[in-house]
């Protein structure tokens, strides 16, 4: 599976791209496969704080249902409605069109690089 080398990453599978102070957070390809088929979503709304590493939504696929971590600090500024409405889009695109949420940065953000995740999840 894909591990675009231009994003960064969290061992829950979560991929980040970072520009300037602002950060567009999705899930990975590894992650959208060991789910299965994605039906529902709940992601954070506009104005809510997250803090890495807490909960901020819930992913459910015709497997389970897996809560969604917040992957750096920060202020929600937008997220995405289409995924909400075709949640399948995290299966077919994670790393494009099924983006989850982007955040206003409120302090560093400690992610993995494409090669350390892709040694996380054993070359994938």
């Amino acid at each position: 599976m894909p591990v675009p080398a231009n994003l960064r990453y969290t061992a829950e599978h979560e991929w980040v791209d970072l520009s300037g102070d602002t950060a567009t957070v999705g899930i990975t390809a590894y992650a959208a496969d060991a789910l299965g088929d994605v039906v529902y979503l709940e992601l954070p709304a506009v104005g809510s704080v997250i803090a890495a590493g807490t909960g901020c939504g819930e992913i459910e696929s015709t497997k389970s249902v897996s809560e969604l971590f917040a992957p750096v600090d920060g202020e929600v500024v937008e997220f995405n409605q289409q995924a909400v409405d075709d949640p399948g889009l995290l299966n077919t695109d994670p790393f494009g069109a099924g983006w989850l949420f982007r955040v206003r940065l409120t302090g560093p953000a400690d992610l993995l690089g494409a090669d350390e995740y892709a040694a996380l999840t054993g070359g994938a």
